[in-house]
């Protein structure tokens, strides 16, 4: 299976004074603010990092519930926080927290689970994933 997901985003003006707005082609996201403030400090909007954030919660928490399924248990709820770490320019950490409830699994079970999901759910290899970059100046 091929699928592909887009997201746009345009800035206007400098890195501190101007600002942007973030569009998925599913409109969730639909000229959605993000500036300078709504990433350095406290602001109406976005940001890339919280995005990254969603991302990788969403995804982890889905995958896990699929290695359960193979592994034969149900979940019943999954709860998973995540924080991306931003320090010195870089995104240096994605910390996954998970809390869960799943009848019938061991600690054991439940921790090899866990671990396969979060090495394996794709926001995860993407986070190891070289970069690739198309670039036209108009």
């Amino acid at each position: 299976m091929n699928v592909k997901r887009k997201a746009s985003a345009v800035w206007n003006g400098s890195g501190k004074e101007g600002h942007g707005a973030l569009t998925t082609s599913s409109t969730v996201l639909n000229k959605t603010q993000y500036s300078f403030n709504t990433r350095f400090a406290e602001g109406i909007g976005t940001n890339p990092e919280e995005l990254i954030a969603a991302a990788h919660a969403g995804c982890f928490t889905m995958k896990l519930s699929f290695v359960l399924g193979e592994a034969g248990f149900t979940p019943e709820d999954l709860a998973t926080d995540c924080v991306i770490t931003f320090e010195n320019g870089a995104i240096t950490q994605s910390h996954l927290v998970l809390k869960a409830r799943v009848p019938g699994i061991t600690e054991e079970e439940f921790l090899k689970a866990a671990r396969e999901a979060k090495e394996n759910c794709p926001v995860s290899q993407v986070l190891r994933a070289s970069v690739s970059l198309e670039a036209s100046l108009l």
